[in-house]
């Protein structure tokens, strides 16, 4: 029979508290994210469109994927292009709570 048995090794360690789930994190500040609106009609025939641009805190490969899922959830049109997100409509209200919620400082 071992001398140690392998659970008294086990409580020997000092683990941390939480969820076995959880993955652990190399940085544990938060992250600033951060995005500009702006609404403009000029050069679209009239129509109305917001303008989400000066994103930080988040990389240009992300964009399109918030921009599907902010499409999705607003029920409208919109594309991407030049580091910018184009949604069809003056959904500025809608846009800034989504943002919110999604941990963004929206300015603008």
């Amino acid at each position: 029979m071992m001398a140690t048995d392998w659970k008294d090794m086990l409580g020997a360690l000092n683990l941390p508290e939480g969820d076995a789930d959880e993955k652990a994190t190399v940085d544990s500040r938060p992250v600033n994210k951060s995005v500009k609106l702006f609404y403009e009609t000029k050069g679209r025939g009239g129509k109305p469109a917001t303008i989400l641009a000066h994103f930080s805190g988040i990389d240009t490969e992300e964009l399109p994927a918030l921009a599907s899922e902010l499409k999705r959830r607003l029920g409208t049109g919109g594309s991407v292009r030049g580091g910018e997100i184009l949604v069809q409509g003056d959904r500025r209200e809608a846009l800034r709570k989504l943002l919110k919620q999604d941990g963004f400082n929206v300015k603008g």
